[in-house]
């Protein structure tokens, strides 16, 4: 942000505040159990590039939560998170793969996905992808492996980057 001259800085700040202030918004009607509030402040942000609104939109749809339930939605909502490099989208991903809850039960992707998110030191996700690599065939596990060695993290178009207010 320094390079942006003060004339700049100052409706960049008010963005993420006001930003910030949904999501608040959203975690306050939902704490409430008001989920349809939830929702209506979550999907604003996460359409935006938000990735925990995209999560905890991802979650109102696992659970039916001011959505009617659906697991495709839930799905896409965390591989928009989840390739955004937000830890908890990638587990939950990663799990849905592995059940087959919502997508096609297949173990390689789940291991990307939950090896990903190991390589940041989540407990849950190291157990998770433990378990997954016990079902993978050597070669398998070998291409679940190279996916996971491949992950480049995107930030969705129009997504702002605090640490880069160029992009």
């Amino acid at each position: 942000m320094r390079t942006l001259t003060s004339s700049l800085a100052l409706p960049l700040f008010l963005a993420l505040t006001i930003s910030a202030a949904d999501f608040s918004a959203g975690l306050s009607a939902y704490q409430k159990k008001d989920y349809a509030a939830a929702v209506k402040e979550w999907r604003p942000l996460a359409e935006k590039g938000d990735a925990p609104s995209q999560f905890n939109l991802g979650l109102m749809y696992v659970d039916g939560l001011g959505v009617p339930q659906d697991y495709n939605q839930a799905r896409n909502w965390f591989e928009r998170s989840a390739q955004q490099d937000y830890a908890k989208a990638q587990l939950n991903l990663g799990a849905m793969y592995a059940s087959g809850k919502g997508v096609k039960r297949d173990y390689i992707q789940a291991y990307k996905w939950l090896n990903v998110c190991a390589a940041k030191g989540e407990q849950k996700c190291v157990a998770q992808r433990d378990l997954v690599a016990a079902k993978l065939k050597p070669k398998q596990l070998v291409a679940a492996q190279r996916l996971s060695s491949e992950f480049t993290p995107k930030q969705e178009p129009g997504k702002s980057d605090p640490d880069n207010p160029d992009k």
